[in-house]
């Protein structure tokens, strides 16, 4: 059996059909894609769409059936190299404080221009809230205004935000609850944004790894939204370790992050080498691991699904205005971006992958009662 047999073989259990009619079949343009998904399997599935190989019209759906099928799995034809760079991916530590540095800086200073145009107007780069909203403006500040009463948010009180990214969740709290914040980066673009944003607000942005920042005070509330993808398995420990040292014994952890619906060790290659270096999505099991003897989950709001309709909405606003940012990228980062976004989509929308909140308290501290509306 060729390689073009075993891939529309593949599809076929997925019902996608190789030049078939239905948006979510695959138009093949060079039969040279058979041989690199073979080969290289999801990593050569993402290159060859990049490099106009092959297109489908609604690549979000088709990437959804892909993965109730199990297809990048079953696509892996290296099995023993596989194994091989797995266990030499556990020895060693790919988001040690240098390299998470450089990762960070690789996917989040490629210009504010392009998420400008991407993202709603708090600049909020995760997974969006969209119960009873009608845009992506709406459902960012809905998952902004939801954290703050999960935080159950003082005047006064001072609170930290590890991975703030722009600031979206700081400018928000800072306006809307009279609270203080810091927020911890590693980009330098999202900090000299974030600081022109947040102007004359009680804000500090501080241009630091977690591991490194040692204030000498504590924090009455910590958040983390959408930062612990970047820590990676042998940093769970140490993350939950700085943070309980970092709040107050009456304090509240709000930990908003992807999940898998299986523990591993490295992320999916493509996404590795285009967008994420070293990102590892984390499993229930090895956050329960490094949480224990530190923090007591009061509540867990799995709110998956409405990661998709951000991704499409993502999406949408990239397409649209890509005119505007087209001076800076050439079609290939075009293609690879909508790659990301819309196979994303398709990831969530499988529940391949989820988004939790996690509402965090110290032990001995009295019943932490959180929200689920706004």
């Amino acid at each position: 059996m060729n390689s073009k047999d075993i891939i529309e073989n593949l599809l076929l259990k997925a019902d996608i059909k190789i030049n078939g009619s239905r948006p979510w079949d695959i138009t093949v343009h060079n039969e040279e894609v058979y041989d690199h998904i073979l080969r290289f399997g999801s990593l050569g599935i993402g290159e060859t769409y990049m490099d106009g190989l092959w297109d489908c019209d609604q690549l979000d759906e088709m990437i959804n059936k892909a993965m109730v099928a199990n297809i990048p799995e079953k696509l892996s034809g290296q099995e023993k190299l596989s194994l091989v760079l797995k266990k030499v991916q556990q020895i060693i530590n790919p988001q040690k404080i240098s390299k998470a540095k450089r990762d960070v800086s690789f996917h989040y200073d490629k210009g504010n221009l392009l998420f400008e145009n991407m993202l709603d107007k708090h600049m909020t780069y995760t997974c969006a809230y969209w119960k009873n909203a009608e845009d992506l403006d709406q459902a960012q500040e809905n998952k902004l205004n939801l954290v703050c009463k999960k935080l159950n948010l003082k005047p006064g009180m001072k609170v930290l935000d590890i991975g703030c990214g722009w600031g979206s969740f700081m400018k928000f709290a800072s306006e809307n609850y009279q609270v203080q914040c810091d927020g911890l980066t590693l980009s330098k673009e999202q900090k000299n944004l974030g600081e022109a944003r947040c102007k004359d607000l009680p804000i500090n942005f501080i241009l630091n790894d977690y591991r490194e920042f040692n204030p000498n005070k504590q924090y009455d509330r910590i958040v983390s939204i959408g930062m612990l993808e970047h820590v990676g398995p042998k940093n769970y420990h140490d993350f939950f370790t700085c943070a309980h040292k970092l709040m107050k014994d009456d304090g509240v952890f709000l930990l908003h992050t992807i999940g898998g619906f299986a523990s591993v060790q490295e992320t999916d290659p493509w996404i590795k080498k285009y967008i994420f270096p070293n990102g590892v999505i984390p499993s229930l099991s090895q956050l329960g691991c490094s949480m224990e003897k530190k923090f007591i989950v009061e509540d867990l709001h799995n709110i998956g699904p409405n990661y998709d309709k951000t991704l499409m909405a993502w999406y949408n606003n990239f397409h649209k205005n890509w005119k505007i940012i087209s001076d800076h990228y050439d079609e290939r980062f075009y293609r690879m971006w909508k790659f990301y976004l819309l196979s994303c989509a398709g990831s969530f929308r499988s529940r391949v992958l989820n988004t939790w909140q996690f509402a965090l308290t110290k032990i001995g501290t009295p019943y932490h009662e959180s929200v689920r509306s706004v």
